[in-house]
């Protein structure tokens, strides 16, 4: 046993090796993407531990671990979740024999984009049950209760984290793994189980997968994971509370108390399943009060289960929650909705000022989210733009379609290139619908090497096939850079770990049949203009391979050879270098150009755009 300081990520993964996890897949999206990537710094033989090319093919081979008998844990953020969903339900329906972990992590608050999804629903859709820690202690805890669940119950379990919860940092006694538990692998011949090859087969599943979910709320009940405490006094205030609300409880009702609170005399309910629904506790909760405060982040799923055990009871107390308008549906939790609750149910008449202290956005500095200096992707998007430009097109006019992780950062300034954004790989797809719309202009899709491998390979497949005349772009900077620098199908070998193959696009894409394929190099900004003129002005299905390794890696790896230097005789600060590039090494300092060479990569981008050549390269010394 040692103690150490981790967060919610890092004690999930070492939860998962306490409880002797065989096979650990993934795919990197932050909130989530620390658990995984804390097992790959590790020494751990005899498990299998990887970054897969997405969350269904990640679920699918920690699936194929737990029906061979092995515990399995899969990691993903939220909008992965949708990905793989589509394996999930099927895998639902005929149960595991090892345990098998659903990690999901969702975002309330929008801290890394994309939706703010609730991943309890997908819980609830597939009947699968979801524990949710509340901090990094219970994290460690639960990750080991989820998998003695699964294999005591045969059906996969979520575990599911919010940013908070995912990045916040405690200490955690943590027990000493060693090697995992040798468990010979099972080859179960069952196609009643392990198929869907007629309907008896799967109405029967299904009513397994029921009985799986009830059997589920009765070991969750025996071991005691929702705790209630009921107050001396009857008729007085519950709380219900999941998640990181729970974490919020102690600091509120500290700060209550000032204005006339008692934590005494109510009755509290942890809820740490989310999903069965504690009927039981929830109904002895509703007895004991008459009225009752639900905390609960996003969608009142708690909160809707809560008022259809009253309804049956007849129960005709007052709930405050998302129903009544009290909370909002969107953003995070913290310490005020605690507050604002106790204060609505009790009328305590607790000040607004009372409350300032909480807001911690309003300390937060504003900034640009642009891309890094050096960014290989700043040279694609300077080029998109002066191609367009020298083909006497306005930006309005050329639909330039978007896509997930750094390449999205082409739609700020001073770019203002890319349009839109949906999820992994829709980009090729939403541009072949503005083609088929009528689009006289050309279209123009982006997308990043993880990305393609991940989600965009179906979509070009359908463009080719149906001959749909747009072109893509796919910026290879060799690595999934947005959530970390993990590793992708096209990372440089040397980085991909014992036994890893780099798999390159530029024999993928012309194995496919596009009509034209084209490779760029980003920092060369003259060449990469006529490359990309004359890919848009081809017929038919173009595709511009733009690669240049990620500045971040070889900065790290101190492998640029030359920076950027300012000749001030020559420099008339027209600023010019700035505004087209954007670089955050650039700055203008007492009247002065400066150049930072502590973020200077030797992209030679200021240099291409400036018109007095004042700027020039210099060999690092």
């Amino acid at each position: 046993m040692a103690r150490q300081i981790i967060n919610g990520n890092e004690a999930l993964a070492l939860g998962a090796l306490s409880a002797g996890v065989k096979v650990v897949t993934g795919y990197p999206g932050t909130p989530s993407t620390r658990c995984l990537a804390s097992l790959l710094a590790l020494d751990l033989p005899q498990r299998h531990i990887e970054w897969s090319t997405n969350e269904k093919v990640a679920l699918e081979i920690a699936a194929g671990a737990a029906w061979a008998g092995q515990r399995a844990l899969c990691t993903m953020k939220m909008s992965g979740l949708n990905v793989a969903y589509d394996s999930l339900i099927s895998i639902a329906y005929s149960g595991v024999v090892g345990g098998l972990v659903i990690y999901v992590a969702d975002d309330p608050g929008v801290n890394a984009g994309m939706a703010e999804q609730d991943s309890r629903g997908f819980a609830i859709m597939a009947d699968l049950p979801m524990l949710e820690p509340a901090s990094p202690v219970e994290a460690y805890r639960l990750m080991q209760d989820a998998f003695e669940l699964s294999e005591e119950t045969g059906t996969p379990v979520f575990i599911r984290l919010v940013t908070a919860v995912a990045n916040s940092k405690t200490v955690v006694d943590v027990e000493d793994y060693g090697l995992p538990p040798q468990r010979e692998a099972q080859l179960i011949r069952d196609i009643n189980r392990f198929t869907k090859a007629g309907a008896a087969i799967c109405m029967q599943q299904h009513r397994d997968l029921i009985a799986r979910l009830d059997k589920a709320g009765e070991w969750i009940a025996a071991h005691g994971l929702n705790e209630l405490n009921l107050s001396a006094a009857p008729n007085g205030l519950g709380v219900v509370a999941a998640g990181v609300a729970i974490a919020y409880l102690d600091e509120g009702f500290e700060l209550a108390e000032r204005y006339g609170f008692d934590p005494q005399a109510v009755s509290l309910l942890k809820v740490r399943a989310v999903h069965p629904f504690p009927a039981a506790e929830a109904r002895t909760l509703l007895e004991h009060c008459q009225t009752v405060l639900v905390l609960e982040e996003l969608e009142p799923h708690i909160e809707k289960s809560l008022a259809a055990e009253a309804y049956r009871m007849n129960w005709q107390g007052r709930i405050i929650g998302k129903l009544d308008g009290t909370f909002s549906r969107v953003g995070a939790y913290d310490v005020r909705q605690v507050i604002e609750g106790l204060d609505r149910a009790l009328g305590l008449s607790i000040p607004a000022e009372a409350l300032q202290g909480y807001a911690a956005e309003q300390y937060a500095a504003a900034r640009p989210i642009t891309v890094c200096a050096g960014c290989p992707h700043r040279g694609t998007f300077m080029a998109i733009n002066e191609a367009l430009r020298k083909l006497r097109y306005r930006k309005d006019e050329v639909m330039v379609t978007g896509d997930i992780g750094c390449t999205i950062l082409g739609m700020n300034p001073p770019f203002n290139t890319v349009w839109n954004e949906v999820s992994m790989g829709a980009s090729i797809g939403l541009a072949q619908g503005y083609v088929h719309a009528g689009v006289k202009t050309p279209v123009i899709a982006t997308m990043g090497d993880s990305t393609f491998f991940h989600a965009g390979i179906p979509g070009l497949i359908n463009a080719i096939q149906h001959q749909v005349p747009l072109t893509l772009i796919i910026m290879d900077n060799g690595w999934t850079a947005m959530t970390g620098m993990q590793v992708n199908p096209g990372t440089c070998a040397t980085f991909q770990g014992e036994g890893g193959q780099q798999i390159d696009i530029a024999k993928i894409v012309p194995a496919l049949g596009v009509d034209h394929f084209y490779q760029m190099d980003p920092s060369d900004l003259r060449s990469s203009v006529e490359i990309l003129k004359e890919a848009i002005q081809q017929p038919g299905v173009k595709v511009v391979l733009s690669r240049m390794e990620c500045a971040i890696q070889f900065h790290r790896r101190g492998d640029n050879t030359e920076l950027a230097v300012v000749d001030m005789e020559k420099c008339a600060l027209c600023k010019l270098c700035i505004t087209q590039t954007g670089c955050p090494a650039l700055s203008i300092e007492e009247g002065e150009l400066k150049i930072d060479p502590a973020l200077c990569t030797g992209c030679s981008l200021c240099m291409a755009v400036c018109n007095l050549n004042a700027i020039h390269m210099e060999r690092v010394k």
